[in-house]
Formats: C-alpha cells, sequence, structure tokens
C-alpha cells in the first residue's frame, strides 16, 4: 500500500524471484481499499502469483504491524479472500497474537499457516526476561501444529534474539527479517549480514 513498498517493486520482485528460483511471499493487510497507485492486495496477488500471502491486520496509520487478527471480529471476513488466494496457488499465513486465545481458527477459516507476532518477545528478551514469553509463544506454536497449521514468525527478530527463540520454539518454519537484517547490514554489510542469519537458522 506504499508505506514499505510500491506495486511496482512487488512486480519487478516477483520477476527477479521467479527468475533466480526465490521464494516470493507477499505480506499485507487484505482489508485495505485499492488506492492510486496500489491495487489493493489481492489484485496483487493475482498478477504475481506469490509462493505465499502473509495477511496482517494492520491499519493505514500504522508504520508497522503490531498485532494481529481478531478472530472473533475477522474470521468470517478472511475466509472467502483466504479461498481466493489459495485458488491462485498461494500458500496462506495469517498474523497472530501468540497469547490469542482462539488461535486455532486460523485453521478454520481455511489458512495454512500463522505467522507469530514476535514483538513481545523480542521486546522482552531486550530485557533480560524472556522465559515467560518463550513459554508462551511455545504454547502458541504446538497449539497451531495440532491443529495441522505450519508456524512462522516475525517481527523485531534480530541476530541477537534469534537464537534463543528457535531454540525454544518447536519447528518453526520460517521466520520474517527485514529491517534488523538491514540496520545490522549497515554495519556489517549485506553478505555478512544474510550469512550470519544463515549461520544462526
Amino acid at each position: 500500500d506504499r508505506r514499505h513498498i510500491t506495486a511496482e517493486d512487488v512486480l519487478a520482485l516477483s520477476t527477479l524471484t521467479r527468475a533466480r528460483g526465490v521464494e516470493f511471499n507477499i505480506e499485507g493487510n487484505p482489508f485495505a481499499p485499492p488506492r492510486e497507485g496500489y491495487p489493493g492486495l489481492l489484485p496483487l496477488c493475482a498478477q504475481t502469483r506469490p509462493a505465499q500471502a502473509t495477511l496482517v491486520p494492520d491499519g493505514d496509520g500504522q508504520i508497522t504491524s503490531d498485532h494481529g487478527f481478531d478472530f472473533e471480529r475477522d474470521g468470517e471476513r478472511l475466509r472467502p479472500l483466504v479461498a481466493e488466494l489459495k485458488a491462485m496457488g498461494c500458500r496462506v499465513s495469517l498474523f497472530v497474537d501468540a497469547g490469542n486465545p482462539l488461535l486455532e481458527r486460523a485453521a478454520d477459516v481455511g489458512a495454512d499457516r500463522i505467522e507469530l507476532y514476535t514483538g513481545p518477545y523480542a521486546e522482552a528478551h531486550a530485557a533480560g526476561d524472556a522465559e515467560a514469553m518463550l513459554a508462551l509463544f511455545a504454547t502458541a506454536a504446538r497449539r497451531a501444529q495440532t491443529v495441522g497449521l505450519g508456524v512462522n514468525a516475525g517481527h523485531d527478530l534480530s541476530q541477537d534474539n534469534l537464537r534463543d527463540f528457535l531454540s525454544n520454539v518447536p519447528d518453526v518454519l520460517e521466520v520474517s527479517i527485514g529491517h534488523a537484517l538491514i540496520g545490522e547490514a549497515l554495519y556489517d554489510g549485506l553478505d555478512a549480514t544474510v550469512r550470519g542469519y544463515l549461520a544462526l537458522l
């Protein structure tokens, strides 16, 4: 929606990733309306056919995502959109808070995966008190896996906190790391930073 990336960038990245055999994931709010320069998330996915579409509930006024979906409110609105994305051949992941009591409903609306919002974990880790958060996230991952959902994770993950997270939260399939990776690369270079993350993974 032109806050972090433009539709033109998405089209270029789609071409690049396809040419290089790299998986392409688009993340966005499926409820955000089209506007000048942005056709909407589903039309953009129809144009680019990403391997994965990660749906997030962030509003236009937010700098970045800071919470997961409320399935009580959004579940039925999500169901047809998830079905439409899956008909395009996209794997669908829904952004979810680890403490969401209705986390399992992501499976009911047709999602393949959830992406756990890791902001609270990163904050606790930085404060030196991540034990309770790690237990919460491990429980959330197991709950999701019990109903057949794959588990992704993302937000504020970095080289400082990633190893602890992956050592304690079972069977995380992928992590989304953008801001920290680029920030670290300003000091160490992109090649060294990517290699650092690969070593942690």
